[in-house]
């Protein structure tokens, strides 16, 4: 059975680490947090597992419960935010050109073929190397700091400004820079990298602007070797009722790029190997509502699961209220 690890708060604040095998569930003693916990492996030389079986067994825990409850929070964090980088990739999965080719194709002479289009098919020829080769590099975008990493039931707050708030179902990789620089992937989180694909639509270069939104992670961390196909389903629920949904595919096995060649053309900038920091990579969909001419709005609800996760990550829209800024000269 896949060990899944949780993070815990209580209703006084006390924070805790949550160990997951099929239907049961037990907190780790002596840990308030998954980089931690993590830290700990990496300085002992020993993995998640070994670290969790090192620890014992406390009390037993119904994570579903403590999910209903609202208890239990993305499974990785810093204690400054800063810390924290969110970054992703994009057209790596088999059928993600789609979408992302009608979005851009009217910007586009006919008879020549999109970016998107040739990136795609760039990574589908070269984004799974032989082992110790370097493989064609994807797109890359960054969201943001850990302050734009919101909860699996918190809401997302889209800028007074944006066009669009729209989910985007996929992956997450995990990773802690280790103190000689060394990245390790601590596992893999259900994600909804959340997007403002009107924005995108208008102009691909302000891709980079529609991905400065917030993205929120499933509470649940898959330690171990990634599942070769993960299977889900994404869904928008408006005044309780489903407005859409859709099955989405996931894992290696229904992408252009490797895991491996993902994570190289990432962490090969020095600066993104900086002992301490954790790094939240968004591996890319092919499915999306906006595709499919869903307009969102505030109040609708995304949901999002996929088997092994246990627990979806589920998010209202909302948005937030104009800031006027300006510049003072000093």
């Amino acid at each position: 059975m896949t060990l899944r690890l949780l993070q815990h708060r209580s209703d006084s604040g006390e924070r805790a680490v949550i160990a997951a095998q099929g239907d049961a569930a037990h907190f780790v003693p002596g840990y308030a947090s998954i980089r931690a916990l993590a830290l700990h492996a990496i300085a002992d030389g020993i993995s998640l597992a070994q670290a969790v079986d090192a620890a014992g067994k406390g009390d037993a825990v119904d994570i579903a419960a403590e999910y209903a409850a609202d208890r239990l929070l993305a499974p990785i964090d810093h204690d400054d935010g800063a810390h924290v980088l969110l970054t992703g990739t994009g057209l790596t999965h088999l059928g993600s050109a789609e979408g992302r080719d009608k979005m851009h194709r009217e910007a586009a002479a006919a008879e020549k073929q999109t970016d998107s289009m040739r990136m795609f098919l760039e990574g589908l020829e070269g984004g799974k190397p032989a082992v110790g080769t370097v493989g064609q590099q994807p797109e890359w975008f960054y969201k943001g700091d850990g302050s734009q990493l919101v909860g699996p039931t918190e809401p997302f707050t889209m800028p007074a400004f944006a066009k669009d708030g729209g989910e985007e179902p996929e992956l997450a990789g995990i990773y802690l820079i280790g103190e000689d620089g060394t990245p390790y992937r601590l596992g893999l989180a259900l994600a909804n990298e959340f997007s403002d694909h009107v924005t995108e639509r208008h102009n691909y270069l302000w891709l980079a602007h529609s991905k400065l939104r917030q993205a929120s992670l499933g509470p649940e961390l898959l330690v171990g070797t990634p599942p070769e196909h993960i299977e889900g389903s994404s869904r928008i629920l408006r005044d309780g009722k489903v407005i859409w949904e859709k099955p989405f595919l996931s894992g290696e096995g229904n992408m252009s790029h490797s895991f491996a060649n993902l994570e190289h053309h990432h962490f090969k900038y020095d600066l993104f190997r900086r002992a301490g920091d954790v790094h939240v990579h968004f591996f890319g969909t092919a499915t999306l509502s906006f595709s499919d001419g869903v307009q969102t709005q505030e109040g609708d609800v995304f949901e999002i699961l996929a088997a092994p996760f246990t627990l979806p990550v589920r998010n209202e829209l909302k948005r937030a209220a104009p800031v006027q800024v300006a510049v003072k000269t000093l």
